[in-house]
């Protein structure tokens, strides 16, 4: 078994062939990476611009402190008039201001007396005018290629008058649990020997959140062939197939075997890690398979740790999971001479992330419970040790 932060660095190595791209309506590429710099072809503004409500005038006539209102000018208007001396416009917020206007005096520092104005409260030179260009300049580059469009992202594309958006297609995950032992949702047990199956809803959930589309494949029992099958379409119809249970070392365990029948590239084959030891990651061109451990808390952890890299990684995205620094409530007890990821509870108290383990049970890699709540993953390496109260440790949150 290799270590596992040379699994992650594999990972991190990968190198991806040819990128799967579309273009989308841009509301509908909210969520996904963007595959294409965004460049502004215009000044925005491109004229100088009023930034509230007043009157425009020349700064070099405040003295005179009476003003004749000569028009008024709204928002979206073609206004041809232009300040004279001894003159003003009144302005809206938006309007382009006219011309021979540099300053523009708000509302609440004048009193309107018939047709002119009285300035009671002068304000600087340019005052309230939004220069050519403050919020962009034609040729600037404002939204890189890789980035995660969100709302921002989709505002400024709008302002540009950008219709459709080139990006990175989000890939399909390929899900299936194997075992004779396992229900699926509605089936009914007819012996105690059966278990409902949660881990491939637990991966389609975890795909979904972290920008995969899934596509569920449900239970296959224990047999070669019907193993072998179903792989094997679901690596012909998805980007990643995600297995669980069938790469440890029992006699019905053929998932690993499979993937060299299936012309695959083990990436690795067992790392030391708890939970998850017998992870397993291959490759074919472009595609993946990921044979996850078949208890419910292992899978779950190395769906996290090794499917989600995969998840990013083809579309150019960056990791939603993020590693902080926290400190311990109580003391963690090291089990493995392993990288462990051990379910806790997360809380942030006046800027620093704390630790505890309140209502986490010791067992098993087979309890899902402990990841309710308030819940991270503790991360320490293979050669850390026991950690007292107070002491620094790392923590990864879910994002």
């Amino acid at each position: 078994m290799i270590h596992f932060d040379e699994s992650i660095e594999i990972l991190k190595q990968i190198k991806i062939d040819n990128y799967k791209t579309k273009k989308l309506y841009i509301m509908d590429a909210l969520g996904y990476i963007l595959a294409e710099d965004v460049v502004a072809d215009h000044n925005s503004p491109e004229f100088p611009t009023a930034a509230m409500d007043g009157y425009a005038i020349n700064y070099e006539d405040m003295p005179l402190g009476r003003l004749k209102i000569a028009s008024i000018n709204p928002a979206g208007s073609a206004l041809t008039d232009a300040v004279l001396g001894g003159t003003c416009i009144k302005t809206f917020t938006g309007s382009l201001m006219p011309e021979g206007a540099d300053t523009l005096i708000p509302i609440e520092n004048v009193e309107v007396d018939g047709d002119e104005i009285i300035i009671k409260e002068e304000v600087p030179q340019g005052f309230s005018v939004r220069e050519v260009g403050e919020n962009y300049a034609k040729g600037q580059m404002l939204i890189p290629a890789d980035t995660k469009i969100d709302f921002p992202q989709i505002g400024v594309m709008a302002g540009l008058n950008i219709v459709s958006v080139m990006v990175y297609e989000k890939p399909t995950v390929a899900i299936l649990s194997t075992g004779s032992e396992l229900l699926d949702l509605g089936e009914v047990q007819t012996n105690d020997a059966q278990i409902r199956s949660s881990n491939n809803y637990t991966v389609e959930a975890i795909v979904r959140k972290y920008d995969g589309i899934a596509m569920q494949l449900g239970c296959i029992k224990d047999d070669k062939a019907s193993i072998q099958k179903a792989m094997a379409d679901a690596l012909s119809k998805s980007d990643i197939v995600v297995t669980t249970g069938g790469v440890s070392v029992g006699d019905f365990d053929f998932v690993k075997d499979v993937i060299g029948e299936l012309g695959c590239e083990v990436l690795f084959k067992g790392v030391r890690v708890k939970p998850g030891q017998h992870i397993v990651v291959a490759r074919k061109g472009d595609k993946f398979i990921v044979g996850l451990p078949g208890f419910a808390y292992s899978s779950t952890v190395t769906a996290l740790l090794y499917v989600v890299p995969l998840i990013e990684k083809l579309q150019r995205g960056r990791s939603a999971l993020r590693m902080v620094k926290a400190k311990l409530k109580e003391p963690f007890i090291k089990r493995a001479r392993k990288a462990e990821f051990t379910a806790c509870n997360v809380s942030l108290l006046q800027g620093e992330y704390y630790v505890d383990f309140k209502g986490k049970k010791v067992g098993t890699s087979a309890i899902l419970t402990n990841m309710l709540g308030e819940a991270a993953l503790l991360v320490t390496s293979e050669e850390e040790h026991s950690k007292e109260v107070g002491d620094e440790v790392n923590v990864l949150l879910f994002g």
